[in-house]
């Protein structure tokens, strides 16, 4: 029998990345918040690789510690080795990755959401989601009724999830777990417009069966840098990972079992993800490569489990156990897990706001792989945005925004919201127009002041950042008053270096400009220097260095942001504006974009029909019609019981 249990001003339906950032924002912004996950052991879990960060997804960690949430913090408690990638490229696309420890961190996260103060963690499958006047109504598997004011759907790859081995497939969740399959039926009878996805994870093996002489050692950094802002000593390296690759006897394996894959076969209907295929799907894309690099890396300091990295698979378990075999340093390995794909429902992205609230449910919000988005990181930054969004929305506070040019957490969600998806979205360096400057070493300069202005930032960082930011602004006045004069060890540098000595004095600032110098070499010939943290030093040389490049792109961001300046009203109706082509009548229409910088960047959108949207607002503003008014930032009344 149904009874009524409680109300909340933020209900959170589960509790991986996506969820703990939305649930924690919430609550810290003063909201009463509830999260509900199937298995409360399982908060935070890992279900495909044990790490956190990489290219470009190290970027969106950082950007989530800047603003205020957590990710960050507990990676950096639970990391078992950290690399900092593309070290060998420019600034711009140095991003951090960490090894963890999955059931360290799974634990952790846990702890963490049971002492935030004024949130109630639940375990709960929520099998219904029902609108009741300015409410929302969620029903529990054992009949409890919760309603809520706002709603954050993070239900990653549970909702209908569907696991394939082979000819075996079965309705889970990851690692075993029950699928959400009532609640994809509900929100289905929503409206909800949800498509079919898919992703997978590599089998796992026991260490005492790898015989590492046959393997690539691969160390953690000497000198480690921590993801969170506020972690004051270096991560510790506690353990290593290593390489191996497959050969031509493993392909040959896998191309003769081909037919019995389920994604051959044609019995997963779901699209998986570009950017991480199955081995399968990489030994036929990739007809000409003999082999594949695989990284093998641990699951955890109390685990003998040990991650294969790039053997994704739903091929039966006898085919990958015969592949595993042909593997240098795999002969004999012990299988504990197996792979498997796994199928899921999620929503089409262009049904949402730049709030990740949606356009025709008001209060009901998406958030990480249920936008269909790939990655823990990618989950925890939309999770953050929507927990902020929820809480502001319920407090009649006006929505919080990020634009591409101030975070890949903007760039990401405008690529969602603005493009959609076709396959699993993944972050990648690539996508950001503006990656000089959105560099993972700056994300605290800047996002802190907007995690301060929220609400998400104490006092205690709030004045560390100050000073921070402080010495690197006398940090640049000194290096453009210091002179450096010509001498015979420091001409004999430049010449080392590859560059022309001094006939004269110099500017310290025009030598760090130089692309083979740097602090480290200057040193010596700097006695005015201050003893300072490597992260000031390296903000003051990253910005002589680069110094034109981020003047021009500066412009293009001011030019960007002058068409986000200009809002469209939500009431407008295109197919009565005179000289838009059809398909971007039907597509503004669709995605009704909240400014025009948003609609130039939809697909089937061109510069002729942003011209002609552009003389239609001006047109509106010189009646004094509503296309003068800005739907963004203005204040909205708060949702009340």
């Amino acid at each position: 029998m149904e009874y009524y249990a409680d109300t909340f001003d933020v209900a959170v339906i589960g509790a991986g990345h996506a969820g703990i950032e939305a649930a924690l924002a919430a609550a810290r912004l003063g909201c009463r918040t509830v999260v509900f996950t199937i298995n409360l052991d399982w908060v935070g879990n890992m279900a495909c690789n044990p790490s956190i960060g990489g290219t470009s997804k190290g970027h969106l960690v950082r950007e989530i510690d800047a603003l205020g949430g957590e990710m960050g913090r507990a990676a950096d408690a639970n990391t078992l080795q950290s690399r900092m990638l593309n070290v060998g490229k420019g600034p711009a696309v140095h991003s951090l990755r960490a090894q963890i420890d999955r059931r360290a961190y799974t634990a952790d996260m846990k702890h963490r959401l049971e002492r935030q103060e004024g949130l109630f963690l639940k375990q709960a499958e929520i099998v219904s989601l029902k609108r009741e006047s300015r409410l929302w109504a969620l029903k529990t598997r054992l009949e409890a009724i919760y309603r809520a004011k706002t709603v954050i759907l993070a239900t990653g790859t549970f909702l209908a999830g569907r696991v394939y081995v082979g000819d075996c497939s079965y309705a889970s969740g990851p690692d075993g777990m029950f699928p959400a399959t009532d609640l994809a039926a509900s929100l289905r009878e929503l409206g909800v417009p949800t498509r079919r996805f898919k992703t997978g994870t590599p089998p796992r093996v026991n260490r005492r069966s790898v015989d590492f002489a046959q393997l690539e050692p691969q160390p953690g950094d000497a000198r480690t840098v921590p993801f969170s802002f506020s972690t004051n000593e270096p991560v510790e390296n506690k353990a290593l990972c290593y390489i191996t690759y497959t050969n031509t006897q493993t392909k040959q394996i896998i191309l003769e079992n081909l037919h019995r894959s389920p994604l051959y076969g044609g019995k997963i209907e779901g699209v998986g993800p570009r950017y991480c295929p199955s081995i399968e799907d990489k030994i036929v894309r990739f007809a000409d490569k003999e082999r594949h690099q695989i990284f093998i890396e641990p699951c955890g300091a109390q685990t003998e489990e040990l991650y294969l990295q790039g053997l994704s698979s739903s091929l039966p378990e006898d085919v990958q156990l015969d592949f595993l075999h042909s593997i240098p340093g795999l002969t004999h390995c012990e299988v504990m897990r197996p792979a498997y794909a796994i199928e899921y429902d999620c929503v089409d992205p262009l049904a949402l706001r730049p709030t990740l609230e949606f356009l025709d449910l008001e209060g009901l919000y998406g958030a990480g792989q249920f936008n269909g988005s790939s990655g823990y990181e990618e989950a925890a930054a939309q999770g953050l945005v929507a927990g902020i969004n929820a809480a502001r929305k319920v407090q009649g506070k006006s929505p919080f925004v990020l634009d591409r040019a101030s975070s890949y957490i903007g760039t990401l969600i405008d690529d969602l919201v603005t493009k959609g998806c076709s396959d699993p979205y993944r972050m990648m360096t690539s996508r950001s127009e503006y990656r000089l400057i959105l560099r993972q070493d700056n994300a605290d300069l800047r996002l802190t002041p907007l995690g301060y202005e929220l609400g998400l930032i104490d006092e205690t960082r709030w004045q560390r950042f100050l000073q921070k930011r402080a010495l690197i602004e006398q940090e640049q006045k000194r290096a453009a008053q210091t002179i450096l004069p010509p001498s015979d060890p420091l001409n004999a540098l430049l010449v080392s270096r590859e560059t022309s000595p001094l006939k004269s004095g110099v500017r310290l600032c025009e030598l760090l400009k130089r692309p083979q110098l740097n602090y480290t070499l200057l040193a010596p010939f700097d006695p005015g220097r201050p003893s300072l943290p490597d992260e000031i030093l390296e903000q003051v040389e990253i910005g002589l260095k680069y110094e034109g490049y981020i003047k021009r792109q500066q412009a293009q961001i001011d030019e960007m942001r002058r068409l986000e300046g200009k809002a469209i009203p939500e009431e407008i109706h295109y197919q009565d504006i005179t000289g838009l082509r059809k398909e971007a009548q039907e597509k503004l229409q669709r995605i009704r974009p909240e400014n025009v910088g948003q609609a130039s960047r939809i697909s089937g959108v061109s510069p002729a029909d942003i011209s002609v949207l552009l003389i239609y607002l001006a047109a509106g503003q010189k009646r004094g019609g509503s296309a003068a008014n800005n739907a963004i930032g203005k204040e909205v009344p708060p949702h009340e019981d």
